[in-house]
């Protein structure tokens, strides 16, 4: 797969970003490199940027900060590195709106496989068979065509695959989908990650959109299973949508 769009890579080790900037190019992405946390918000601003490599550890503010801020306005993928290997830091990277995460040290062919990989299964180009659906849960609506979940008429900043978590969960029914089935469904099978990702960006998810696990109204946990959308639907559109 050949590289298309602009990479944002934010590290302070400056021999870490050089390397990835040459092999990214190597792919034919085109690269700009960010050392800080301000510099990384200030070249989002400036620049049409496609994927973000965010280092969780930076000079001046954090890693996860900075993806708070990003996800403010947009759904691009954003992919975690991070010197940080046990579980529960990376959950919480996941739960700030990162797509995945990559472990220090790490393999820079693995890196250039994974941004690839992410941008393949992007929603920036939302996949045709949700263009044309609409859902209505109550307050919540999910606007296929704009690519939108809508919460008392607010739109709602969710990650490109909290998109896609939450639009598979609503299109349909009270199907219950473990979480293999929605990694297979929503990551592909190239996601080398481990399951308790899911759980992460469900729980951000129910954030978002003011959800009780220990009282849902939308997001179920089926314990045992996994977790399917429940709510008396009042409006749909084109239902087509069983496969992403």
């Amino acid at each position: 797969m050949a590289g298309d769009g602009l990479i944002l890579v934010v590290d302070d080790e400056r021999r870490i970003a050089e390397l990835l900037k040459a092999y990214l190019e190597r792919s034919a992405f085109k690269v700009i490199c960010a050392a800080t946390g301000r510099e990384a918000l200030a070249a989002f601003e400036q620049y049409p940027v496609s994927l973000m490599l965010l280092d969780l550890m930076l000079p001046d503010i954090t890693g996860e900060a900075v993806c708070r801020r990003v996800r403010e306005s947009s759904s691009i993928p954003i992919i975690m590195l991070t010197a940080k290997a046990d579980e529960e830091s990376i959950i919480k990277g996941l739960s700030v709106g990162a797509d995945d995460y990559i472990t220090k040290p790490f393999s820079m062919k693995q890196v250039v496989a994974r941004v690839q990989a992410a941008l393949r299964r992007s929603i920036l180009h939302a996949p045709p068979n949700t263009k044309k659906l609409y859902l209505k849960y109550g307050e919540l609506e999910l606007d296929g065509e704009r690519r939108l979940i809508i919460k008392n008429g607010v739109p709602l900043s969710l990650s490109a695959e909290e998109y896609k978590i939450l639009c598979l969960l609503m299109s349909n029914g009270a199907k219950i989908f473990t979480r293999d089935e929605i990694i297979d469904k929503i990551k592909g099978e190239d996601f080398d990650g481990f399951d308790r990702t899911i759980d992460a960006q469900i729980k951000n998810i129910r954030k978002k959109i003011g959800d009780d696990s220990k009282n849902a109204r939308y997001i179920q946990t089926v314990y045992g299973l996994g977790y399917r959308f429940i709510g008396e639907e009042g409006v749909m559109g084109n239902g087509n949508s069983s496969s992403y």
